[in-house]
This record gives C-alpha cells, structure tokens and sequence, in this order.
C-alpha cells in the first residue's frame, strides 16, 4: 500500500501515541515498518504526559492521541490546523483477577453498588479514561467515596499488573486495556453511563516528515491495521484521512 522503491525517501518518524493503545502498536508498528520502509519511535503517554511531551522543545512528526490532548490549546497548536483524523474508539470496562468472582455492574444501581463495595479501585486518574471515568463518578454521587479507594497507577500495564496481583480488587479502565491474559473482564459499564474514548491522530506543525507523517495516518485506515485495531478490542473509527 505504501511501499517504497530501494532506500529512497525512507525516514524515521516520532509519533506521540496513546498508553491504551500500546497493544495495538505492538503489531502495527512492524507491519507499518515492514510495508513503508519507515521507523517508527513511540513516545507513550497518558493525557498529560502527552501534552507535556507535545509542547516541549522536543521535536516530533505526527500523534495518535486521546482527543482530550487536542482539547488544550497549547497541544492542538503543535498539530496542523486541517481537523484530526479519528483512529479508534474504545469504552469504560471493570476486570477481576482471574478467577476472582465477578461482580454485577449490569446496570446503573448495579454498578454503583459494586463501587461503593469494593475495597480498592485501579485506575489512571489523570488520563483521558480517567476523565471519563470521574464524571461517571459524578452522574452517580459517589466522587468522594470513590476518592478513597482509588490506588492510581502510573500506566495502563500497572493496572493490569496491581490487578492480576491481587493487590487491588477491581480495575475501572478502558475495555481494551483490561482485556489482558491475567484478568477476567466482568464487562462494560452500562449503556446508559458508558463514555467512549477517542483516539484521533494528526501531523505535527513543525515536522520535516509530513508526507511520510500523512502515509501513517493513511496506513491505519488501512483494512490491514484496522483488523489488527479490532481484535485489540478496540472500535475502528470511519473518518477518512
């Protein structure tokens, strides 16, 4: 789709990215490689770290990013000014250990109930997922008991990690991150209370790469990289690039 003849024009690209979205990186970064003939360097991070990097003096070409981070306006004017390009979407989910039993979060009262239960809470409060899921908080009157049993992780694979340990009874994150080998999904929050984070991507203003930028957007509308962006459980979106 985008392969290159010999050497030429083959480039090394830092891309801002999504800590949820490390999985799915995972495989799309040697495909990308592989099909282009371009590097990628991935810098991870939650909302703010993300915002922190983009507005930094350190130079980058293009970012896969929460669309929380182009909410700042100090972020959005690292990017170009054309409207992002949506990559992917993905909801709010509960996981256990595995084997652990599984709580009833199937409805509002259910779920709230399961909160206000549980003993300890992993979570990212400071990241876009984080966010969203403060103001489920909110919608269910429970911030500040919720306050107390928040253990905050650094990172998606610390969630997994503090859980899948037994260190903490429940995650509350993003459904694709949850879905890991050493925890059990109980399930998304319900419809009603659901809140979807998006994932949007876009050029950096100041990259020297900006075609090579623009094919990696192009790349993961590719059927190839959206498959792999499904089966990492996340919703592929239908903007064009």
């Amino acid at each position: 789709m985008i392969a290159l003849t010999g050497n030429q024009n083959v480039v090394e690209l830092r891309l801002l990215a999504g800590g949820a979205m490390t999985n799915v990186w995972a495989d799309l970064k040697p495909q990308f490689e592989q099909t282009s003939g371009h590097k990628l360097e991935i810098f991870f991070g939650t909302t703010p770290n993300l915002i922190k990097e983009a507005t930094s003096d350190k130079p980058f070409d293009v970012g896969v990013v929460p669309i929380d981070v182009m909410k700042d306006a100090a972020a959005r004017a690292k990017f170009v000014a054309d409207p992002t390009i949506d990559i992917a979407y993905v909801g709010l989910g509960v996981a256990v250990r595995c084997g652990a039993t599984k709580p009833q979060i199937g409805t509002v009262e259910a779920l709230k109930a399961t909160l206000l239960g549980a003993q300890s809470i992993a979570s990212i409060p400071e990241s876009a997922a984080g966010y969203s899921i403060a103001r489920v908080f909110d919608r269910l009157g429970i911030t500040a008991p919720m306050q107390a049993k928040m253990k905050a992780q650094p990172n998606p694979a610390q969630v997994v990690a503090v859980v899948a340990k037994g260190e903490v009874e429940l995650g509350v994150f993003l459904i694709n991150v949850l879905t890991a080998p050493d925890l059990d999904v109980v399930g998304p929050f319900p419809d009603e209370l659901q809140e979807n984070v998006v994932f949007t991507a876009a050029v950096a203003s100041q990259s020297n790469e900006a075609a090579a930028a623009r094919a990696l957007i192009a790349y993961l509308k590719s059927p190839a990289a959206v498959a792999v962006i499904r089966a990492k459980g996340m919703i592929p979106s239908r903007s064009e690039p």
